[in-house]
């Protein structure tokens, strides 16, 4: 016959088993704390010290730069590089030694999700990089488009210089999130469907709206090379000397001062052009 187990001898197992689990989580909570201290005291100490080297290098003026573009300026937010990198690296290092803490307590769940986020960062970075790059080149296009409408004396010259910031800012976002490994095909199809609206929409209204400037500015490619300054003509019946000819204008000094015709008149009207 058969004895049935000592009830002793199953709690004092039991307990053993439960003190030596104890034990060794105890043990392992321990060592990933350790290594958990050591990895904040190595991240601060990297971040110090890249922190230092960037300030020193100047990378900083990339940052001065940034902050002048008024989009940034309208947000509120002042971008200093070397705070920034120094940020970046304190968490990438801090990284490794978390999953050297979750691998200690054998949570390899943990030690997964902290690996697929140091992968992650390269990534982050170089998305960041090309985001800083798009800002840059949108904001320069902008002021070489409005300084151009400018020199045409257009007048909406900061409202087309804006919608060619937005198109290339948008460009540049697209890229970035590509090269973070966002799927971004929905993304850059309603970005085509949109701008290809804007542009129709816009081209339609500033067609109709601008008709007279492009006249005149049509004028003036066949005008200028006839027409100089110091000149005396006759514009429907108002006769006097060319002070300046711009790109939209021509300026005439007549008997009772100054008389401005737009540039379209010299291939619609009659023009006289006296000899002196």
């Amino acid at each position: 016959m058969n004895k049935l187990p000592n009830l002793k001898d199953i709690l004092l197992d039991t307990f053993q088993r439960l003190i030596s689990q104890f034990s060794e989580f105890t043990t392992n909570l321990i060592g990933a704390l350790v290594i958990v201290l050591v990895g904040v005291i190595t991240s601060k100490i990297a971040s110090l010290i890249l922190k230092r080297v960037f300030s020193t290098i100047g990378i900083d003026k990339i940052g001065e730069k940034l902050n002048e573009i008024d989009a940034i300026k309208k947000f509120g937010v002042e971008i200093k590089l070397s705070h920034i990198v120094s940020k970046i690296a304190y968490y990438f290092v801090m990284l490794f030694f978390l999953i050297t803490a979750a691998d200690k307590l054998g949570v390899p769940a943990i030690s997964n999700m902290f690996a697929m986020l140091v992968e992650f960062i390269p990534k982050v970075i170089t998305a960041a990089i090309m985001m800083f790059a798009g800002l840059f080149v949108s904001d320069i296009l902008r002021n070489f488009v409005v300084g151009l409408c400018k020199s045409f004396n257009i007048a909406s010259g900061k409202l087309i210089g804006m919608a060619v910031f937005m198109f290339m800012l948008l460009i540049s976002i697209i890229a970035a999130l590509g090269q973070a490994g966002i799927n971004t095909t929905l993304l850059e199809s309603s970005f085509n469907i949109l701008i290809a609206g804007i542009i129709l929409s816009f081209s339609i209204g500033y067609g109709f709206a601008s008709k007279d400037i492009l006249l005149n500015i049509i004028s003036s490619f066949y005008s200028k090379n006839k027409y100089k300054e110091g000149q005396t003509i006759e514009i429907n019946n108002v006769k006097g000397k060319i002070l300046a000819i711009d790109n939209t204008n021509i300026i005439l000094e007549t008997a009772g001062g100054k008389t401005i015709f737009p540039l379209k008149v010299l291939q619609s009207e009659k023009v006289i052009l006296f000899n002196d």
